[in-house]
């Protein structure tokens, strides 16, 4: 059989005459509840993995929006010699114009997209182990391509093995705080920024009530997004944006993962929120592993408290609550929207990989790799976003 192209053949060669990898076999399967028990074990902290792709977080969207959108559950395992499992890939297999497309689980709302890791196999993983992981996927999956979309480099103390795979930079970066143990809260937020920030926070202290909470109960977090859910719409059509919150079962699955539960404390989405006795004055929310919070979903009131900027002071109280508690890093999630620079002085390195698998799979993933450039050309050429956008707002 062939080798896939996605691995370079010499290097895998001159790997093959030197060891064996550690990959004795990879199953596949289509229902989440099969490999429930692997996938747990390897979304613990001791392993290799970012909260997007805990079990619960992914059951979730894959039962909501998932089953909706007609996406099979495409989950890959590997295993050693001894069948303890190495590594997952939580992907689902979509079939459009006769192509057969592997993708991570999540769409849109996961933010970063890995494999789950045995920790001791990601830090030691070479090209030969990818090649044998993309030969048993070449040979009987049955996909034709893998499209691989925001993938972090690195996470946390590691490299992402899949970067030995070609790659190229994700379309959208993502801005990135990095809090240094003991850091003082100055060093995080710059002082004078900070200073205009408690200005305007004086302004909402005079509400009746005014405070910052994080969402415990069950009945606070439905109050909360109940809210949400009402703004949010009227927020993304003021800016003239799609409202993703409103596509099949995407509200299920935000309210589901909310409410479930994390062994440790806390549930799969934390909501943060600003609220006075009167209304709900801001929210933000997304995931955390103990060491990172990822920001998912915000909005802020439609009221006169909105001129005293309620999702800067929220995202400060955010940025503080963290780092009080020991976080090394927190991202606003993926985009370049303005207010994001004021925390975030660098970016994540993310990138896509489109890896063939078939002769078909040979050109899709020449054609994707092409939109992509051409994408990430247009999102970092001012003068031609600024034209696509007027343009856009013209169809409109």
């Amino acid at each position: 059989m062939a080798m896939p192209a996605a691995i370079d053949t010499r290097t895998a060669s001159a790997s093959a005459r030197s060891r064996t990898s550690r990959i004795a076999g990879v199953h596949i399967a289509h229902d989440l509840s099969q490999v429930e028990t692997v996938w747990r074990g390897l979304e613990d902290r001791q392993q290799f993995s970012t909260p997007y792709q805990r079990f619960d977080f992914l059951n979730a969207w894959q039962s909501r929006v998932g089953t909706r959108e007609n996406l099979l559950p495409f989950i890959v395992v590997a295993h050693d010699a001894e069948r303890r499992p190495l590594l997952l890939l939580p992907l689902v297999l979509s079939r459009k114009h006769g192509i057969r497309t592997a993708r991570f689980m999540g769409g849109k709302h996961a933010t970063f997209n890995m494999a789950l890791w045995n920790r001791d196999f990601a830090a030691a993983a070479t090209a030969l182990d990818l090649y044998t992981l993309l030969s048993a996927l070449h040979e009987r999956s049955g996909a034709d391509v893998l499209a691989l979309h925001q993938q972090p480099k690195r996470w946390r103390d590691l490299p992402n093995p899949l970067a030995m795979l070609p790659y190229q930079t994700s379309v959208n970066v993502c801005p990135l705080l990095t809090m240094p143990p003991g850091a003082a809260p100055a060093a995080l937020i710059g002082g004078s920024f900070r200073r205009r920030l408690r200005s305007k926070e004086r302004k909402l202290q005079m509400l009746p009530g005014f405070r910052y909470q994080v969402a415990i109960s069950d009945a606070e977090i439905k109050r909360l997004l109940d809210w949400f859910f009402l703004v949010k719409p009227l927020r993304m059509a003021e800016q003239k944006l799609p409202n993703v919150f409103a596509e099949q079962g995407v509200e299920d699955f935000i309210r589901d993962a909310c409410m479930t539960p994390v062994s440790g404390g806390g549930r799969i989405i934390d909501i943060h929120a600003l609220e006075c006795d009167d209304e709900i004055i801001a929210i933000f929310a997304g995931v955390a592993d103990g060491r990172r919070f990822s920001m998912m979903f915000n909005t802020y009131t439609m009221s006169a408290s909105s001129r005293y900027s309620p999702g800067l002071i929220l995202t400060r109280k955010i940025v503080d609550h963290y780092a009080a508690q020991g976080y090394r890093d927190l991202d606003l999630g993926v985009g370049s929207d303005g207010y994001k620079r004021f925390f975030c002085k660098s970016d994540e390195p993310i990138f896509d990989s489109f890896i063939p698998l078939s002769l078909r799979g040979k050109v899709a993933a020449a054609a994707m790799s092409a939109v992509n450039r051409t994408k990430y050309l247009v999102k970092h050429n001012q003068p031609l976003l600024q034209t696509v956008q007027k343009l856009r707002g013209v169809l409109r």
